[in-house]
């Protein structure tokens, strides 16, 4: 069974830090896309970052220049580390996967269950 299972999240003052890391398990064989997005409550959920298996970025306009999306591809896993961190980052942080392949199946798109990031002013 494949799963993305994030950690990092918490509480942490305006212009503090966190990173966010993104673990992927199974008996996975490659994965295209991972990302970060992000969702309040009443609103949909949005692109935060995203990273091509190439290492390529794609950042939402809000947080380029302070969040760095990164991957490591023999572990399965994706980061993001977030600086200069704003009350308006508070969201449920979802870990994304696209185009995940296993000996077995193909998995188009899978999320994790998200973990909260709550910055204080």
């Amino acid at each position: 069974q494949v799963r993305l299972v994030e950690s990092g999240g918490g509480l942490v003052q305006a212009g503090g830090s966190l990173r966010l890391s993104c673990a992927a398990s199974g008996s996975i064989l490659s994965i295209n896309v991972l990302g970060w997005y992000r969702q309040t409550p009443g609103n949909e959920r949005e692109l935060v970052a995203t990273i091509t298996g190439g290492g390529s970025p794609n950042y939402a306009d809000s947080v380029k220049g302070r969040f760095t999306i990164s991957r490591d591809n023999a572990q399965n896993r994706v980061y993001l580390q977030m600086d200069r961190l704003k009350p308006e980052d508070t969201a449920v942080y979802y870990c994304n996967a696209e185009n995940l392949r296993t000996w077995s199946h193909r998995y188009l798109e899978l999320w994790g269950q998200g973990t909260l990031v709550t910055v204080s002013s």
